[in-house]
């Protein structure tokens, strides 16, 4: 476990404030906010959009990143709640995308007394890395 820094601390706060700005508070379209850090510090932010067939705010902050020309990625942090008040680990759909993307990514999960940071690869063990 690795313990956050101000870097970590300037990632959730982005996260939090975009779920802040685009919280659903009758449809629960938007409850999750994400935010992305590239090795250059460029943040890419993205929010849930809840469908049927919906995407996580990890999978939208990451294809963000991606459309502006990113391809290295540093660590990636969700939260939940009208105020982003919960950390949040990724869903199974997106501990794979975090494998087939950047393996090497760190992610701000909340332990029992504090936020810290896990190596994606670890949170998804004896994954088949897919290179894209």
């Amino acid at each position: 476990m690795i313990k956050l820094n101000e870097a970590d601390i300037e990632l959730l706060k982005m996260a939090r404030e975009a779920i802040t700005a685009n919280y659903d508070h009758g449809g629960y379209r938007h409850t999750v906010g994400a935010a992305v850090r590239c090795p250059d510090g460029k943040i890419y932010v993205g929010v849930n959009v809840y469908s049927l067939h919906g995407a996580c705010a990890e999978q939208v902050a990451i294809g963000t990143a991606i459309t502006a020309g990113e391809r290295l990625f540093e660590t990636i942090v969700a939260v939940r709640g009208e105020r982003g008040e919960e950390i949040i680990p990724p869903c199974g759909n997106c501990r794979q995308i975090l494998s087939d993307y950047m393996p090497e990514c760190q992610v701000i999960l909340m332990g029992e007394d504090a936020p810290f940071k896990i190596g994606a690869k670890e949170l998804l063990p004896y994954a088949a890395h897919v290179e894209y």
